[in-house]
């Protein structure tokens, strides 16, 4: 009897370990060779780009240059975001990692934002950046978590949670972040919420933000 409960236990037991490890190998399977350089003329489409013919591939598939370019922060945020993902570097395909750098104004600001397919970690290189992210439901429920960072600090925005910095600096401030994903997605709270297309109904936004109409008319107004 003790044998068979045995056996039943770890049946189970090889049952649960083999589904978790399907499902963390759903999300970002591990390259099966050494490099997959984006072939954007393949027209084949999968979780990524087609791979290029090795005896095709240079050197400048795996380069991109300009993060050392400050940006220009003359526009209504007071930044300016560098994003080199895929699209940029070829050779990032299925490699499941990706960069950005932002230039801060004093008071400019990355406005509240996820990265659907990424975790992030941002490092401060200069000045001085207000960061922080919302959680989710599983308790406690949309609690902010957020520091003030120098020089040298990282701080880490966990996988797809609404997130956002700003320069509380009076000088420019500069951050490099490294993203877990080739092509991480944005998705801007705002600008998704009172710019889609089409138009999300007014209703739908009065009742979820408990304003008036009048309001959400308002919000929208910048993104027509």
């Amino acid at each position: 009897m003790a044998n068979v409960m045995l056996l039943t236990f770890l049946s189970i037991l090889v049952i649960i370990i083999s589904q978790t490890t399907l499902i963390v190998l759903a999300h970002e399977p591990s390259p099966l060779q050494d490099f997959c350089v984006a072939d954007f003329k393949n027209p084949a489409r999968v979780n990524g780009f087609a791979c290029l013919d090795q005896k095709q591939v240079t050197a400048d598939n795996f380069l991109f240059r300009g993060l050392n370019i400050a940006g220009n922060t003359s526009n209504p945020l007071g930044v300016f975001v560098n994003r080199p993902t895929v699209l940029e570097i070829p050779g990032l395909n299925t490699l499941g990692i990706s960069t950005v750098r932002v230039d801060y104004a004093p008071q400019g600001l990355v406005p509240p934002h996820r990265h659907p397919r990424a975790t992030e970690i941002l490092t401060v290189l200069e000045g001085t950046i207000l960061a922080g992210f919302i959680t989710s439901d599983n308790g406690p429920e949309n609690r902010l978590i957020s520091k003030v960072l120098h020089k040298g600090d990282a701080f880490v925005f966990p996988f797809g949670l609404v997130h956002f910095q700003q320069n509380v600096g009076e000088e420019n401030a500069i951050t490099i972040a490294f993203l877990s994903g080739q092509n991480p997605g944005v998705i801007p709270i705002a600008n998704s919420v009172f710019g889609s297309d089409p138009p999300i109904n007014s209703d739908v936004l009065a009742k979820a933000f408990k304003i008036d109409k009048s309001i959400v008319n308002k919000l929208r107004a910048p993104y027509k």
